[in-house]
């Protein structure tokens, strides 16, 4: 595939993860269905792994973000490393690719955890626990979520 092709395809990905972010939500899921139905490499049980991997972990905005964590995934899927090769080193160009994506990500959205991003989309942070804040934080994100998550899709397709 060349340049112009994962370009292109890059751009349909925004395009589709944005629309699942927006219609169903769990970035991390949206991140990966895309690249499945884009480029394949990911299985049903990782999309299915990554569910409690929304809002930072299991809701709470402390840990990475989703849509971040999904590219992540989707990555070692591609260059990860094996079960049946545990014991034979790191890896590391996985380790690589990922180091890219997170900081091509915190530059782009000025930070990696989902409360950072919170922040920096709507000026406070949010218990997602809470059905009136969870609500307010819909509301205030609008399209940012939906961004991220399109924009980190876009980008691991065109690194994979």
């Amino acid at each position: 595939m060349n340049i112009e092709q994962k370009l292109s395809l890059g751009e349909q990905a925004y395009e589709k993860a944005l629309k699942y972010e927006l219609d169903y939500g769990c970035c991390p899921q949206c991140v990966l269905a895309t690249v499945q139905e884009t480029i394949g490499i990911v299985d049903d049980q990782t999309i299915k792994a990554s569910h409690g991997l929304s809002g930072g972990g299991a809701l709470s905005g402390e840990g990475v973000c989703g849509a971040l964590t999904g590219g992540l995934m989707a990555l070692s899927a591609k260059y990860g490393r094996d079960r049946d090769k545990l014991d034979r080193g790191r890896y590391i160009n996985n380790f690589k690719k990922a180091k890219e994506l997170t900081e091509r990500f915190q530059r782009e959205f000025g930070g990696v955890t989902c409360r950072q991003l919170q922040k920096q989309f709507t000026g406070r942070t949010y218990d997602m626990w809470n059905a009136e804040e969870y609500k307010a934080f819909s509301d205030a994100r609008g399209l940012k979520c939906a961004n991220a998550t399109g924009t980190v899709t876009k980008w691991v397709i065109e690194m994979l």
